[in-house]
């Protein structure tokens, strides 16, 4: 993205912070940081709320980055394909707009689109990427930022069009262009060069060009050592260098988080696994299966495709011909998602016929005894992918055996196949209304990964009521139809379908804020309740304010209270309540336990967050991290504890200070007398925080922070305090907000900040 743009971003950032969205002002420059560095779940929050405020705001700069980095997010590191296609098209119509085409960054939706179609069928896109890319490269100078990106992606689409020596020459031409004119080229063009010359068949100079790539800069600075590490590891791979091979390419445990790799780097592992270099296991094999999976819901139809093809290659070599023949099936459904399929029949023939010639490992025993077998069998050493294929000729005949055959299936990843054969024996059988209810719950647990809800609801009719009702309120939980779960749950109940049904009502009421209801169908039941349960009643009960119920789950877990009746307000120690911050990260706020799942938070907020000092919150007693064994540490643990809502608002309004610090003795003076009122006051600058001082330009060390006061105190009063308090300081402390908001002295404060560069 054009630099010119963060001029825009900075502008904004103020402007949003003067209107009081101080929130959306601190996420803004942090979006590029959330999408290069994976915190999605904060970027699929803040993104698409500050494109909102900017369309408010009528900034459609602002918008247009807003919109353009979630959508890296997306098809950068995650690799979404025709699920981002719509978005990225109408990125590219926004940025076509007549108040949006001047900014200096729109190129980049020319580039996301082209990212977009090759995530999604590269081959299959790869016209229209060359259409769309060349002509928005056609007169663009080097010099301008945009080129590199649209240049790096034309060399791919010429790659993936089959004319790998065209795509290496226009890299060569684009580098040559880009030295003239005085600038670099960046790693990304290195390693897609690399790519095409390996895919022309010059592995030795694909290696080279990745050598020469490796000081240059990244689009994705975070990405780039693990995608190096995979680009070079497949190229010496490809070289039959396996030792260094092994040695560029990284851990499963560090590539596992980015789809982006996941193709190369199953290449690398597929060339590498008959070297013996590398071990060819049934855990990489389900590892593989859940990357297909995902590139299925993400609409990358061609990875999907490619990794079917790579996964059952695997397997033929650890003798899963059952599992290499599904593969094949996959690869072969999958190919008619795809634009163009030359060469996939024959590799789909290819992969059956290694199957086929594949001998089954050697059984452990006669069939008749592979139950017991595999009931006795090791649970830690033992090989799934092997059990699978020596329990197929007992399953969808012997119950006992289907149990274990399907649901050793769907663990590996293929729960469709698993409910194939668990439904021909149990519905086409005609034993479903007479089934044992762990079968059905079996079945059901198949047929929901599966995503066969069709089925399942067809399989629910046939049971009896109470079962027929629990079945259908797991399925509408696992969809998250929490309405829906509430209904087939509360029939279930009614007709005495247990404690799961139970579990299904509380936690679907839950989710609908339906607290009380919640906690009740529990408490009904509370001598068959599990210890995780009885918290669960707890948080819910204390949401609903609901405290005789609260109190009867702490007696139940032993835990004391000593007030009888009433809201519980007690002192039980200092804990860490994780709640949401402004930027859809975490923040963690240090807070004064008061019941089982009650805080009351102790630290000042700034303006703009939903909770501040004062507030009571429900929190979930789970604890988030494990008490250190270490006794000392111990002694400093602060417990941290998830928020699930605030409870009741403290009232409490924050005011924000800024300065050059004090000395010792003046500072531990402002600070007793906070504590005295009852006000609670927070530093949040740390010790590299200076300001400048005012006539000799020295750094001096500051401080800057936030003081809560309760509702009956008045901003005037706290003006008053603060000038008292601070007028023997050596150096002056400002409070621009609080002066502004009362009009008292705001030309002092605003020429504090001014002289000191707060």
């Amino acid at each position: 993205m054009d630099v010119d743009i963060w001029a825009w971003v900075g502008e904004t950032q103020q402007q949003l912070s003067e209107a009081g969205n101080v929130g959306l002002a601190m996420a803004l420059g942090d979006l590029p940081a959330q999408a290069y560095e994976g915190r999605y779940p904060q970027l699929d929050v803040m993104a698409p709320a500050i494109a909102q405020q900017a369309e408010a705001l009528e900034l459609p700069w602002l918008e247009f980055y807003a919109r353009y980095w979630h959508l890296v997010g997306r098809i950068g590191d995650r690799a979404q394909g025709a699920v981002a296609i719509d978005d990225a098209q109408q990125l590219l119509a926004f940025a076509e707009r007549e108040d949006v085409r001047d900014c200096p960054s729109t190129p980049a939706a020319v580039e996301a689109l082209a990212v977009a179609w090759a995530n999604t069928d590269g081959p299959g896109y790869a016209a229209q990427r060359l259409e769309l890319l060349g002509r928005h490269l056609d007169g663009l100078s080097p010099e301008r930022p945009a080129f590199v990106g649209l240049v790096t992606q034309y060399v791919s689409a010429l790659t993936d069009a089959g004319r790998a020596d065209e795509a290496v020459a226009y890299a060569e031409s684009a580098v040559e262009r880009l030295r003239i004119a005085g600038h670099e080229a960046s790693w990304d063009l290195g390693a897609e060069s690399a790519r095409a010359l390996l895919a022309a068949g010059r592995a030795e100079d694909a290696l080279d060009a990745l050598q020469a790539a490796s000081g240059l800069k990244a689009d994705d600075p975070v990405a780039k050592e693990h995608r190096d590490g995979v680009r070079r590891a497949l190229i010496l791979a490809s070289l039959g260098r396996m030792s260094e091979s092994v040695d560029a390419l990284p851990d499963l445990d560090v590539v596992g988080d980015h789809p982006r790799v996941f193709v190369e780097w199953s290449r690398a592992v597929s060339l590498l696994a008959p070297s013996g270099k590398i071990t060819n296991t049934w855990q990489l094999g389900r590892v593989l299966r859940q990357w297909i999976d995902y590139f299925g819901m993400m609409g990358g139809y061609r990875a999907r495709v490619e990794l079917a093809l790579v996964a059952g290659d695997l397997a033929v070599g650890r003798q899963g011909v059952w599992q290499a023949r599904l593969l094949a099936d996959l690869a072969e459904s999958g190919a008619a998602e795809l634009r163009e399929t030359e060469g996939l029949a024959e590799r789909v023939a290819a992969l059956r016929a290694a199957a086929d010639a594949t001998s089954e490992p050697e059984a452990p025993g006669p069939v008749a005894e592979r139950v017991a077998y595999f009931d006795a069998a090791d649970g830690f050493n033992a090989d799934p992918e092997k059990w699978v294929g020596w329990l197929a000729p007992l399953s969808g005949e012997d119950l006992e055996a289907t149990r274990r055959h399907t649901t050793t299936l769907g663990f590996l990843g293929y729960p469709a196949a698993g409910a194939d054969i668990y439904w021909k024996l149990l519905v086409d059988g005609g034993g479903i209304a007479s089934a044992d209810a762990d079968d059905v719950a079996y079945l059901t647990t198949l047929l929901v990964e599966a995503r066969q809800d069709e089925r399942l609801e067809q399989m629910a009719a046939m049971l009896p009521h109470a079962l027929q009702h629990l079945t259908l309120a797991r399925l509408h939980s696992a969809r998250e139809r929490w309405a829906e779960t509430v209904e087939a749950a509360e029939h279930a109940v009614a007709a005495g379908a247990g404690i799961e049904a139970r579990r299904l009502l509380a936690g679907a009421a839950q989710q609908l804020d339906q607290n009380a209801r919640a906690a009740q169908v529990l408490a009904e039941v509370m001598d068959e309740l599990t210890e995780e349960d009885v918290w669960r009643m707890v948080v819910m009960a204390t949401s609903a304010e609901d405290w005789d119920t609260v109190r009867k789950g702490a007696a139940k877990i032993g835990m004391p209270i000593k007030s009888t009746e009433g809201p519980i307000e007690e002192e039980m120690g200092l804990i860490r309540v994780i709640l949401p911050g402004p930027d859809g990260g975490q923040r963690q706020v240090l807070s004064i336990r008061t019941g089982p799942a009650t805080a009351r938070l102790a630290l000042p907020q700034p303006r703009g967050m939903e909770y501040n000092a004062g507030d009571l919150v429900v929190f979930d007693p789970q604890l988030l991290e494990p008490v250190p064994e270490d006794p000392k540490e111990q002694q400093n643990f602060v417990p941290p504890f998830a928020a699930v809502r605030v409870l009741r608002p403290g009232g409490y309004t924050s005011y924000f200070f800024d300065g050059a610090a004090p000395s010792e003795e003046d500072w531990a003076e402002f600070t007793e007398v906070m504590a005295e009122r009852g006000w609670p006051m927070w530093v949040y600058s740390d010790e590299n925080y200076t300001v400048t001082h005012p006539t000799s330009g020295e750094r001096l060390p500051g401080v800057y922070g936030w003081v809560a006061v309760p509702p009956s105190v008045s901003p005037s009063e706290v003006d008053a305090l603060l000038d008292d308090a601070t007028e023997r300081w050596v150096h002056p402390l400002a409070w621009l907000d609080l002066a502004r908001e009362i009009d008292v002295e705001v030309e002092r404060h605003e020429r504090i900040v001014k002289e000191y560069g707060l």
